[in-house]
């Protein structure tokens, strides 16, 4: 049997019934409505803040703050030499070119050279950091790599 619109139905289990509270004695489910005995719970229109321990101080407030978010953070979009492998050889590879070949998702602050993995051939390569090992690995397949200052 084909699948269409008019025969679809939930997969055996997935849907049940509403519990039907509050119905009578005789439903099982009458009188306090599964609610118990008095208490902050039992009243209508009760909730609960996650978190909250009956006035005790919470444990997010009894444990100590620690550390800080430093504001001035640089993330860099990271891209290892062994990336860069599948380029043409002599072409200049920049932030730009890395988005559309998909080798980088998302720029953040800039790009990043590391020199993980081997290059082949000569690139000229633009990002705004290199790490040493990127750097000689460039240079010792005789590409170039240039550094944008900002």
């Amino acid at each position: 049997m084909a699948i269409a619109l008019n025969n679809l139905k939930p997969a055996r289990g997935a849907n049940r019934n509403n519990k039907r509270v509050g119905r009578g004695i005789g439903s099982g489910h009458g009188k306090t409505a599964t609610r118990g005995y008095k208490g902050q719970k039992s009243r209508s229109g009760s909730s609960i803040r996650p978190g909250f321990e009956g006035g005790q101080m919470p444990l997010h407030r009894r444990l100590p703050k620690r550390g800080f978010t430093n504001i001035f953070r640089k993330e860099y979009a990271v891209v290892n030499l062994g990336d860069l492998a599948g380029l043409e050889a002599g072409s200049r590879v920049d932030s730009e070119v890395l988005k559309n070949r998909g080798i980088v998702k998302k720029l953040k602050n800039g790009v990043k050279i590391l020199g993980e993995g081997e290059l082949r051939h000569a690139l000229h390569i633009v990002a705004d950091k290199f790490s040493k090992s990127a750097m000689e690995k460039i240079q010792k397949v005789g590409g170039t790599a240039e550094v944008i200052s900002k």
